[in-house]
């Protein structure tokens, strides 16, 4: 026993133990740290001091040294790469010109821009990043109403998350031990939706309010059609991603290597210099350490769960609810909402899933379609406070829009998510075509 504590009941040390963990996060303490310290101290509870120590210098290193782990850096290097090689405001410029005769035109140019984006990056805040510094400049000089601006940017962002290469998507895939490749492939179309979605609703809010996202100059056919050449290193990228994954030719973690490489020989051709290469690298050792971290401290606490059996206990529950699936369903993702206002996307994932996704499976669900939904859902935590990550970054490169506005700027792109959500939830063949076409 740690403390003499002597719990006879393993369910109601694992239960203690969860307690502890959300008073944790809510005061503050990074997952991390919390989910490692309250696991440690779980297991030795459950099983004893020796025991304990041995699962806590084995088993994260283990589940860490994953093969599929290490498309990881290669997705996250592409997007920071892009950037530095100036793809970005070629992304924005192109989609400007083809889209932005449309009402709230340059907020739709800027969702389908994040969008493009997002199929050569797997992170979310880079991506909002990034668009923070070209878009809402642009979008202020014509006029736009600065909560609409960054609430576009914000909102997104978050697309990254679903569009392969999907770093959170191979996450999921990992701790439920799902085919990387068809996960990646399952976020296409439901990211396109998602996409288009975000457009209908901006088209509609400058109806409604045009002060607020006033229309510019349309561009000629030979301006549009002269901004798609410099595409074509973006197109190349994606297409050997998604050929790959579909066809079978090479691993995500190959895919990932051979766009990365692609991306960087760009870079070079562009005139990016060492700094720009060296700070890619950085901020890619960065996240890549962030997100091993995440994993390696909520793996001890996964285990602890395994022993207590929270997950079981959890599953033989939800089974005997007299209720339809869809309705459990949806209390669950009303759970997991209320959760990812006080939890980052990627530790909220990690701490329920190894307790959620047993239950989910006995309701008949299929794997692939709740890990769309489930990141879908991590999309909405990016935005909504008081975590909000996406809305801190645009606060932070553009510090002369309060926090408060980017928050208020989002409101609108949250009702297109749950529309999003029911759209996924009435269609899931929306999510199942591609993987079973894979298969």
């Amino acid at each position: 026993m740690l403390i003499g504590i002597g719990f006879s009941n393993p369910l109601l040390v694992g239960l203690i133990g969860i307690g502890l963990l959300l008073v944790l996060v809510v005061i503050g303490v990074r997952v991390v740290f919390a989910a490692a310290t309250v696991g440690l101290l779980g297991l030795v509870e459950l099983i004893g001091w020796g025991p304990a120590a041995g699962i806590v210098g084995i088993v994260p290193h283990a589940k860490s040294s994953t093969y599929a782990l290490s498309v990881l850096p290669m997705f996250i290097f592409i997007g920071f790469v892009a950037f530095h090689a100036g793809m970005t405001q070629q992304l924005f410029d192109a989609a400007r010109k083809w889209l932005g005769w449309l009402p709230g035109g340059l907020g739709v140019a800027t969702v389908f821009a994040t969008a493009g984006f997002a199929a050569v990056s797997g992170a979310s805040t880079a991506t909002s990043a990034v668009f923070a510094r070209v878009a809402i400049p642009e979008m202020l000089k014509y006029g736009y109403d600065r909560k609409l601006a960054a609430g576009v940017v914000a909102a997104g962002g978050t697309l990254a998350t679903l569009i392969p290469p999907s770093a959170i998507l191979v996450i999921y895939a990992i701790i439920v031990e799902e085919n990387v490749g068809k996960l990646l492939l399952a976020g296409f179309l439901p990211g396109l939706v998602s996409a288009i979605i975000y457009a209908l609703i901006i088209i509609f809010w400058a109806k409604l309010r045009p002060e607020e996202a006033p229309a510019v100059p349309s561009s000629t056919w030979n301006e549009r059609f002269a901004s798609l050449p410099p595409l074509v290193p973006i197109m190349l990228v994606v297409t050997i991603i998604i050929s790959a994954i579909y066809q079978g030719w090479a691993t995500p973690t190959e895919a990932g290597a051979l766009g990365a490489a692609v991306v960087f020989v760009v870079a070079i051709v562009r005139g990016a210099g060492i700094k720009a290469i060296t700070g890619s690298l950085m901020e890619t050792a960065k996240l890549t350490v962030m997100i091993f971290s995440l994993i390696w401290g909520v793996t001890i606490f996964v285990r602890f769960l395994g022993f207590s059996g929270v997950a079981d206990a959890f599953t033989l529950w939800v089974v005997a609810i007299d209720a339809p699936p869809l309705v459990i369903m949806i209390c669950i993702l009303l759970a997991y909402a209320v959760l990812g206002m006080f939890m980052d996307a990627i530790g909220m994932l990690l701490l329920t899933l190894p307790v959620v996704y047993p239950a989910v499976m006995a309701l008949g669900y299929d794997s692939i379609w709740f890990g769309i939904i489930v990141v879908k859902m991590a999309e909405i935590c990016l935005v909504t406070p008081p975590i909000g990550l996406n809305c801190f970054v645009v606060n932070a490169v553009r510090p002369d829009i309060p926090l408060a506005d980017v928050f208020r700027g989002i409101t609108i792109f949250f009702v297109a998510d749950v529309i999003t959500i029911i759209v996924l939830l009435l269609f899931p063949e929306i999510v199942t075509w591609l993987p079973a076409l894979m298969g």
